[in-house]
């Protein structure tokens, strides 16, 4: 397979076991799409953000890390070291399962304004995403070359349109199936799996291929 296809695959991958979650942003976009209510402005507002981040992370940090060979290789033994807690954290989830529960009655239900203010505030004040979205991917970013990163955040944005979109528009669809812990059973062990496989490629990477960077 071409490198420029792996670059988009890789980031299509990374991007969707990190986004896949129980979490609020997740909940709030479920519960304005079974209200129906604004919910293209809320899904474009989370993709926006999303792609914004994306980008500062695949095309800022990751071209600042290819800079310097010690920083990228303390970068991508740090990411593979998060993918590994990230790893561990959805297996134990696979042993103690929790659902996402919403309903209808539970959207926040205001003028348009509110509910993007709603969904801003949902999207960068989480500490995490910015580990997620600027640290992890763009250390695994780094990997690629200028023209391949930009093809990795594609990808990871690519991603997030699927997952908004999807969820917001299949709310209807999705809520029951997100609602049974079984679910998130399968959907946690099979992105601890990939978790473990991403660490491992990191690794790997940072042992024989950062020096020729």
């Amino acid at each position: 397979m071409p490198v420029n296809l792996m670059a988009i695959l890789e980031g299509l991958t990374l991007g969707s076991a990190l986004i896949v979650a129980i979490g609020a942003q997740n909940a709030f976009v479920l519960r304005q799409g079974l209200a129906r209510q604004h919910v293209f402005v809320v899904c474009t507002v989370c993709l926006a953000g999303d792609a914004l981040l994306i980008t500062l992370g695949a095309g800022g940090l990751g071209t600042i890390l290819r800079a310097d060979v010690l920083i990228l290789r303390f970068t991508a033994w740090a990411g593979a070291v998060y993918l590994l807690f990230v790893a561990a954290q959805s297996f134990r989830r696979v042993a103690k399962p929790q659902a996402l529960v919403v309903t209808a009655g539970e959207a926040r239900l205001g003028s348009l304004a509110k509910v993007i203010a709603s969904a801003l505030a949902l999207t960068f004040l989480n500490p995490h995403v910015y580990l997620d979205t600027v640290v992890v991917l763009g250390s695994v970013a780094a990997r690629y070359a200028s023209g391949d990163r930009a093809l990795f955040a594609f990808g990871a944005v690519l991603a997030s349109a699927a997952w908004f979109y999807a969820l917001g528009f299949g709310a209807a669809r999705l809520a029951p199936l997100f609602g049974r812990p079984g679910t998130w059973r399968i959907v946690d062990g099979g992105i601890g799996v990939l978790m473990l496989a991403l660490s491992a490629s990191l690794v790997h990477w940072a042992l024989t291929a950062v020096n020729s960077q």
